[in-house]
């Protein structure tokens, strides 16, 4: 079975979830190597593409994996959602030192995912992270590399937000308009 990560009551409004309430895992700091633990995460396979839009649960706020926040994420020892990345950068939410040790032993680079080992192991997760209706792991490709991915940085994200607030005209749009002069 995948190791499960940021699978937290809060994110799908149902208590007891694998990882329980995200509250009890966030952390005032982080880990040292942070930064790069995040890179890791948002480096990963995507294994189901959910079109969705999200909200940060603890602060209500849209983020960077706001867009398709519930996807599911995988480097074929574990599986995550793809929002994951912001509560571990946001809120230093807690990983599992099993998995850090993991990350830190691939020296942060995302490992090439092998079909054939990976298949059974999804099988037996999905359901255990309400994807009961998932059909079989099937590819048609022996080893699935790692593809490169934009990923918008937490800074780039909050630059944008920031920008598009000074860019909104003030004033209410509920306000009728004065008729034209013919």
């Amino acid at each position: 079975m995948l190791g499960l990560l940021g699978f937290y009551d809060e994110l799908d409004n149902r208590p007891g979830r694998p990882n329980g309430p995200i509250r009890d895992a966030v952390q005032p700091v982080g880990e040292p190597d942070e930064a790069d633990l995040v890179a890791y995460l948002d480096a990963g396979h995507v294994l189901i593409d959910v079109m969705e839009g999200g909200h940060d649960v603890i602060t209500g706020s849209a983020h960077r994996h706001s867009l398709g926040c519930s996807s599911l994420v995988t480097d074929g020892a574990w599986l995550w959602r793809q929002d994951l990345p912001h509560y571990v950068e946001t809120h230093h939410v807690l990983l599992p030192e099993a998995f850090i040790e993991h990350v830190r032993g691939l020296d942060y680079h995302m490992p090439a995912l092998v079909t054939a080992q990976f298949a059974p192991h999804y099988n037996e997760t999905m359901p255990l992270v309400g994807w009961t209706s998932t059909v079989p792991w099937r590819s048609t490709v022996a080893v699935l590399e790692p593809e490169p991915r934009v990923e918008t940085s937490k800074a780039e994200f909050d630059a944008a937000m920031l920008a598009r607030a000074r860019n909104r005209p003030h004033g209410n749009w509920s306000k009728p308009r004065k008729p034209r002069r013919a």
